[in-house]
């Protein structure tokens, strides 16, 4: 993946080992570790709600299992602490309505949260920080993000398959949920912009991700703006 000019003239500005770098990235790189947690224990409960799945499930579980030893890794490079009792804050919400979800053994609600939310927000967010990451974990990323579109891909070939039956289940899922991605967003702001990255591009580049995938599932263009202006409301 190669870097813009722009992009390589932001990375030069950076200073990997300041403080103010260290400290953001102890956020930012603590909730990329617990997001990789949270997929790889959802992809395991997504198993016992899909048996018919559950060795491609299984699969997917072990993939974040592995990025998070990669993310962990990556702080351990630029010798930082990830703060992870911010970062299970930050992720408490998600993780509540995947539970609900899976107490009612509600599958779309969980593809939702799981397979398109938190898919569509790390790719977003691995897509805005390579061309601005240290070499070490810019390596890294590079590898999880081809890693992510296949966990996408499973979601929205299962929620195909059932459009029909789960359209009303999916846009009363993305009612509850989406608005809670712009929460974590503007909660992450100002660290971001420390390690390089933008709000209003991470923004563009989930709702990218995020409109495709709905346009895969099965649909409409004018759908697709409704369920998206129910994050934007909140933003």
């Amino acid at each position: 993946m190669g870097q813009t000019l722009e992009a390589v003239a932001i990375n030069d500005q950076i200073n990997f080992q300041s403080e103010k770098y260290r400290d953001a990235y102890s956020r930012i790189n603590a909730i990329v570790i617990e997001g990789e947690a949270e997929a790889y224990s959802n992809y395991l409960q997504l198993a016992e709600l899909m048996p018919e799945s559950k060795e491609d499930l299984i699969k997917l579980a072990k993939m974040e299992d592995r990025h998070k030893k990669g993310f962990t890794a990556c702080g351990k490079n630029l010798n930082v602490t990830p703060d992870m009792d911010f970062a299970e804050k930050f992720f408490a919400e998600l993780h509540n309505n995947f539970q609900k979800a899976f107490a009612t053994a509600d599958i779309v609600t969980c593809l939702l949260i799981q397979s398109l939310i938190i898919e569509c927000f790390a790719i977003a967010a691995y897509n805005i920080y390579i061309p601005v990451a240290d070499p070490f974990a810019r390596k890294i990323t590079e590898g999880v993000v081809k890693d992510e579109y296949l966990h996408l891909n499973f979601g929205e070939e299962w929620l195909q398959e059932h459009f029909e039956q789960s359209k009303a289940n999916l846009e009363q899922a993305n009612r509850q949920n989406l608005p809670i991605v712009w929460k974590m967003l503007n909660q992450v702001e100002t660290d971001a912009k420390v390690l390089g990255m933008e709000k209003e591009a991470l923004v563009e580049d989930f709702m990218i991700q995020y409109g495709e995938s709905l346009g895969k599932i099965g649909f409409s263009t004018r759908d697709i703006m409704k369920m998206s202006a129910m994050g934007l409301a909140a933003a």
